[in-house]
């Protein structure tokens, strides 16, 4: 099979394009054709070194962490009633014609729903849906969303409109916060700008945000706290400068209460299947859009990394296989 190996941790020049033996399902598991791999923001990171200590990868490795197609090949003990079927797959590879995967990892498609859907769902559906839950946005009140074009911040955007609060969009560039604004927010800002803080205040009414979803961390991230209200929530999910760090004097002294899910680990198996299921619903239901802004061909994974890197992707990356009609 095809697929994309990484020998040496460094740049995306080190994404490169292998023939690999077809895995063979163990006890327990199913083989994927895959249609539609995901690319998300961790997967560079790993790929130069980051974060050994959290996600160890042996060299070479098969980046990725799942995506979607059809089972094509089922392990001792597993129905082979699954062969042909349409699932989103969420384990530790994913940039390969097949993956192998344990059916606990394995969530069927909904009818009707492409694979290039559900593939963009099974990493940021999850976050999205895991973070609304810890913001619980309210109706009326205003909602701060940065990196509001990412994967994640897209589906936040939607899920914050659809529980009926405001939403400010910050985001980088004019086609970013266009896509914001049409995925429904009501103000748009853009972050590069040094007055941007200001200006969501002001969009605010002057009293501020009562709800922060970061998605940038870093320092851009640990600025949104001074766009928060006193007693407002702040859920931070963005790694890409490193994790947001507000001040806990500060943040305890002016009441606003702090979540940063990923100091916790990896979520739990049972809560991630709930929140995949859920999204896919949603999405079937047509409540839930991830906006897939660059698809590539499995050998380009590089260009998928580049651009990711360089911040010009709008909305969601995939790498299409080819395997598996998409």
């Amino acid at each position: 099979m095809r697929a994309i190996q990484v020998a040496a941790f460094g740049g995306p020049e080190v994404l490169s394009p292998v023939d690999l033996p077809d895995p063979v399902p163990g006890p327990g598991q199913v083989v994927v054709g895959m249609a539609a791999a995901d690319v998300i923001f961790l997967d560079t990171l790993l790929r130069s070194g980051w974060g050994q200590e959290f996600f160890p990868r042996e060299l070479p490795y098969v980046p990725g962490g799942g995506g979607s197609g059809e089972v094509v090949e089922t392990g001792e003990g597993v129905d082979p009633a699954w062969i042909g079927r349409r699932v989103a797959v969420r384990t530790g590879t994913g940039y390969a014609e097949r993956v192998v995967a344990g059916t606990e990892e394995i969530m069927p498609i909904p009818d009707g729903l492409p694979f290039e859907t559900a593939a963009a769902l099974v990493h940021d559906g999850v976050t999205a849906l895991m973070m609304e839950r810890l913001g619980a946005a309210e109706k009326g009140e205003w909602v701060l969303v940065s990196a509001a074009a990412g994967g994640a911040g897209s589906l936040l955007v939607q899920l914050a409109v659809d529980a009926g609060a405001r939403v400010v969009a910050a985001a980088s560039s004019d086609a970013k916060l266009a896509l914001a604004r049409e995925l429904g927010a009501e103000v748009v800002v853009d972050y590069t700008r040094p007055d941007w803080i200001e200006r969501v205040r002001e969009a605010t009414g002057g009293g501020a945000a009562a709800l922060v979803y970061d998605g940038a961390g870093g320092p851009l991230g640990t600025a949104t706290v001074d766009a928060l209200a006193d007693g407002g929530r702040f859920v931070t999910y963005g790694t890409a400068d490193g994790f947001a760090a507000p001040d806990p004097e500060v943040a305890a002294r002016r009441g606003i209460r702090v979540f940063t899910p990923l100091f916790d680990g990896p979520p739990d198996q049972k809560i991630v299947r709930e929140l995949l299921a859920l999204a896919l619903e949603r999405a079937a239901e047509g409540r839930l859009r991830p906006a897939i802004g660059a698809t590539y061909p499995l050998e380009r994974a590089a260009d998928a990394h580049r651009a990711l890197a360089a911040r010009t992707t709008v909305g969601k990356s995939l790498l299409l296989t080819g395997a598996t009609e998409a």
